[in-house]
């Protein structure tokens, strides 16, 4: 069986990245995203185990010491966490996976996992992120200066990624990140661990 692809797929908040990969696991049950461990409170709505693994401080930092993680991060008061061995598990069951996190995220996988393939999503311009993080109307201006201060110094990491995809029109950018899995399970070594024997069929001499 042909192993999955793992992709990080990193973004600036209002960029949409979070959008297109709910579109994108609906639309191609090859795929999964992962879902992170976190020791934040569940919030209104949410549920355990498809939101978040929510866990106790303890409980995370005992899986810490067990190097239970792929990455991990400390946000504030809260930690989040992508579990190992539920991406290696689902990787070899021949799912592709995918990890929502920012780029300092993907560094870390990039290093446990150098065959990870990043996506970078970025938006038309930064007036279109300005009015994305502004739609809501319930932020100050000193939120929203610190907002977009913060997510031109994530876009500048774009280039540390194998994929740009630019979301201008939702449609297009959806499409493209679709195109890029598919793709990716054609190459060539992928195709010859899932269908050895037909080649070999092909190749048999009468």
């Amino acid at each position: 069986m042909s192993t999955g692809t793992l992709y990080t797929v990193s973004a600036p908040s209002g960029a949409g990245k979070t959008s297109l990969v709910k579109a994108l696991i609906e639309a191609d049950t090859q795929v999964t995203v992962s879902v992170s461990h976190t020791t934040r409170s569940m919030r209104p709505g949410e549920i355990d185990g498809i939101n978040y693994h929510f866990v106790d401080r303890d409980g995370f930092l005992a899986m810490l010491e067990e190097d239970a993680f792929l990455e991990h991060a400390q946000v504030f008061e809260n930690y989040y966490g992508t579990s190992k061995a539920w991406v290696e598990e689902t990787l070899a069951s021949g799912r592709d996976v995918i990890l929502e996190i920012d780029w300092q995220g993907a560094e870390q996988v990039r290093r446990l996992m150098p065959e990870t393939l990043g996506v970078f999503i970025l938006p038309p311009s930064q007036q279109a992120l300005l009015e994305r993080l502004t739609g809501r109307g319930q932020d100050d201006q000193a939120v929203i200066d610190k907002r977009m201060a913060q997510a031109i110094n994530e876009m500048s990491h774009y280039v540390e990624t194998d994929y740009l995809i630019i979301n201008d029109d939702f449609t297009t950018a959806l499409g493209e990140l679709r195109a890029i899995m598919v793709a990716e399970r054609q190459r060539l070594v992928r195709q010859q661990e899932r269908h050895t024997a037909l080649l070999q069929s092909l190749l048999r001499t009468q």
